[in-house]
């Protein structure tokens, strides 16, 4: 396993699995997903990890291995800050035995949400609307002469007073909260339905409640699968940066601190070469 909060993550809704699964990947990728696919959650996944829980293939191949899948849209690796009043930030590769498109990809770990919502159509709103039942708040004022009959109101006397009705709902009242509060301690004798039920909308309207505040989304940096580059969602196509789709696919590491060039390799060879010429035979 992981450190807590590292590691493999599951990507939602995936398809059950099937004998089918990664059958379209090469053998070496197939094998390698199904072995990932098996890891609980927070399970580390590195090429280095993988490379001892299975006796195939070391750590290049399960590098190489790795990169495949998220071009073929198993997986993608993130970075991804948690905590509210601290920064803290880990590193998690998502998984997914069903492939995904680079669009899902990026709205999902823009949002965390799985689908765009459509954008309702206005033909099918307005047949909705001739053929729906009444409003909740119409209902609710119908309902009260079912309740009481001094409080029984005519058609007209319940569109009228709609709206006041639907602000006690948009505050969080329920039907039966409403019907209580409306019809509680009512005189012998109500000779004003209508009047008497607008006068208790107004005065025992409750209070207008602050929104509840909305859990805050998860900020998740993409990184290329290949070289840890983060990068755009956009500019990663099937989890890889440009620099790593070029070429053989692998992107050039960059040169080790403090570590020789090449030159310099070449040259320290060079001068042992010659000393060794040069120095006196024992």
């Amino acid at each position: 396993m992981a450190a807590p909060g590292y590691g493999k993550q599951s990507a939602p809704e995936q398809l059950p699995r099937s004998a089918r699964d990664f059958a379209d990947l090469p053998a070496r990728e197939a094998y390698l997903a199904s072995l990932i696919d098996h890891l609980p959650d927070g399970a580390a996944m590195d090429a280095k990890t993988l490379a001892v829980l299975q006796p195939h293939y070391g750590q290049m191949a399960c590098r190489s291995a790795l990169t495949r899948l998220s071009a073929a849209g198993h997986l993608r690796r993130v970075r991804e800050r948690v905590g509210d009043r601290q920064c803290r930030w880990v590193f998690r590769t998502y998984f997914s035995r069903t492939p995904r498109p680079d669009g899902w990809w990026a709205h999902f770990l823009a949002t965390g949400e799985t689908s765009t919502p459509a954008a309702p159509d206005p033909s099918v709103e307005r047949t909705r609307n001739r053929t729906s039942p009444a409003s909740a708040a119409y209902a609710a004022l119908a309902g009260l002469g079912l309740v009481d009959h001094r409080l029984a109101l005519s058609a007209a006397d319940c569109a009228a007073l709609e709206p006041l009705a639907a602000e006690w709902l948009d505050r969080g009242a329920t039907i039966p909260l409403f019907t209580a509060a409306l019809t509680a301690s009512l005189p012998p004798d109500i000779h004003s339905p209508a009047g008497f039920t607008r006068r208790r909308l107004i005065d025992k309207l409750p209070p207008d409640r602050q929104p509840e505040e909305r859990p805050r989304q998860p900020v998740r940096i993409p990184e290329c699968t290949d070289c840890r580059t983060p990068c755009r969602p956009q500019v990663l196509l099937g989890g890889l940066c440009r620099a790593c789709r070029s070429g053989s696919g692998t992107a050039t590491p960059p040169p080790r601190s403090g570590g020789l060039s090449p030159t310099a390799v070449r040259a320290h060879a060079a001068r042992a070469r010659q000393a060794m010429v040069t120095s006196p035979r024992s």
